[in-house]
């Protein structure tokens, strides 16, 4: 079933807290960030199980940078999510009872091709992480991992950051790092369409540390204007769709 939300008001007490309790004081926001309460991150949630969906819910809820839009716990009522809400971020199961995931995130990036997407699953086999990025998703967060904020993983994409569990981030990382002793790499040269400017190397590398578009324009002394045009060229060239895919390439071909 879809479960369309109304707005909250400002002064929205966050669940869980009940009166003459305090909640936790907010944490400053910088303006120039997106997420502000006069305008927050919009959400769509698509999840299957309804305990895990309550609780991420919970949490989104709790926070006044965002506005849970709707939820669902099928693909059926997930694309009429889709097609009746715009949004900035998805977040979405891969296993859903009448079908994937992965149909969602297909048909989200062509629909909505601004918007981002949080994979939250309970596979952490690097086939169904690397297949989620390569559709497009900027995030991937496992169900049953600590220390990780599905708010936070919100606020990250929306800013231009990835969003992934400590663990599997560690996983790839040691995948990708490890090199048999006396190995080569990758012996194929870089297509020359894939060749960056100076500038587009140095914006991608910021991109690459986690800087947000305003950050690297007040580094560089351009507009985010600009900084943003630059990406879109960096996308064309790479023929990827995302931050983080861009990065990863880029590493990968040896061109940051």
């Amino acid at each position: 079933m879809t479960t369309l939300l109304p707005a909250r008001r400002a002064g929205h007490r966050p669940a869980g807290y009940s009166s003459g309790i305090c909640a936790p004081a907010a944490p400053l926001w910088p303006g120039f960030l997106t997420g502000q309460e006069d305008s927050p991150v919009r959400v769509l949630l698509v999840e299957d199980d309804e305990f895990m969906r309550r609780v991420i819910a919970q949490e989104l809820l709790s926070d006044l940078r965002i506005q849970l839009e709707g939820q669902a716990g099928s693909l059926r009522d997930g694309r009429r999510l889709l097609a009746t809400h715009d949004f900035d971020v998805l977040m979405v199961d891969l296993r859903l009872g009448d079908g994937t995931g992965f149909d969602l995130i297909q048909e989200a990036r062509e629909q909505h091709r601004t918007g981002e997407i949080i994979v939250i699953s309970a596979l952490e086999d690097e086939s169904h992480v690397l297949r989620a990025f390569e559709m497009g998703a900027t995030g991937y967060l496992l169900k049953d991992a600590w220390l990780q904020s599905f708010a936070q993983a919100v606020l990250q994409v929306v800013n231009g950051g990835a969003a992934i569990t400590p663990r599997l981030a560690r996983r790839l990382l040691s995948r990708l790092s490890y090199r048999p002793p006396g190995a080569l790499p990758p012996a194929e040269p870089v297509q020359r369409e894939a060749t960056l400017t100076a500038r587009e190397c140095e914006i991608l590398r910021f991109v690459a540390r986690g800087h947000v578009t305003e950050e690297i324009g007040n580094k560089l002394g351009i507009s985010g204007q600009t900084v943003n045009a630059h990406i879109k060229n960096i996308y064309k060239k790479l023929h990827v769709h995302s931050r983080a895919q861009a990065v990863s390439y880029a590493a990968y071909t040896g061109l940051i």
